[in-house]
């Protein structure tokens, strides 16, 4: 029974930014859960590969390149998955962007637009598309936040803003849609070892060593560590879950 409620047999799963780090993990996570599922991002390559490693699998697999930034390529994206699917269960919106660092007082506005277009509008408006869908048949949304979104660290401002606005328009979500059968939550990671992660570390030095140290197990987070509670807010086994932030960090945020 317990693992039967983990199960995603038969579900089609929406992952953004799916073609490395958390959204690549996700992606075979959810198919050896038993979903079907469809990947997106800017560079189609990148997917394929993802795509046919899901394949292999012996689940379906689908690789869109779209930016889901963009108004028109999120109705084109939703569009090509309803034809082929009929219907989306489960979105998860990882794509998400902090192209630079400025402490607020330096801020330009095309940081500001370039950071919050992708990692909030884009994932409100494909979050409200998916829904229009889910609507007959429910199902579960899960946004990507970060621990940023409730402490605040080195220069990222606009990035904490959006992941702070993340948690809010799951909480909203989760409120408005609840009479619709879908649930909304969100996980916050720490940092987790990705190329967008990472890159902090080639611009704050010492910081690396200095955030290990303050994370109570001793270490920076990989991709899989997330993937776990992925599972969980897609599957039954949170069937009673909506609105909250799950933290995924290592401890960083007690410390």
């Amino acid at each position: 029974m317990v693992k039967a409620n983990f199960s995603l047999e038969g579900k089609i799963a929406l992952i953004t930014g799916g073609s490395r780090g958390i959204g690549r993990a996700t992606a075979l996570g959810f198919a050896d859960a038993g979903a079907d599922v469809v990947v997106v991002s800017r560079k189609l390559p990148d997917l394929e590969e993802v795509a046919n490693e899901i394949r292999r699998k012996g689940r379906k697999a689908m690789a869109i390149a779209a930016h889901v930034g963009r108004f028109d390529e999120i109705a084109n994206l939703v569009g090509q998955i309803n034809q082929e699917f009929g219907r989306i269960d489960i979105l998860v919106n990882n794509a998400g962007t902090t192209p630079a660092l400025s402490p607020l007082l330096n801020l330009e506005e095309r940081l500001w637009d370039a950071v919050m277009n992708l990692n909030l509008k884009g994932l409100v408006f494909l979050s409200k598309a998916v829904a229009n869908l889910m609507r007959n048949g429910g199902g579960s949304i899960i946004n990507v936040a970060s621990v940023a979104g409730f402490r605040h660290e080195v220069n990222a401002c606009v990035y904490a803003i959006s992941k702070a606005g993340v948690i809010m328009a799951t909480r909203v979500m989760a409120q408005e849609w609840a009479p619709l059968n879908i649930r909304a939550n969100a996980i916050a990671p720490g940092h987790i070892h990705t190329r967008l992660g990472d890159s902090i570390f080639s611009v704050v030095p010492g910081y690396k060593e200095e955030y290990i140290r303050r994370v109570p197990m001793g270490r920076i987070g990989e991709p899989e560590d997330v993937v776990g509670a992925m599972i969980y807010l897609a599957s039954d086994a949170s069937s009673y879950v909506t609105g909250t932030t799950l933290i995924v960090d290592g401890g960083a945020l007690v410390s």
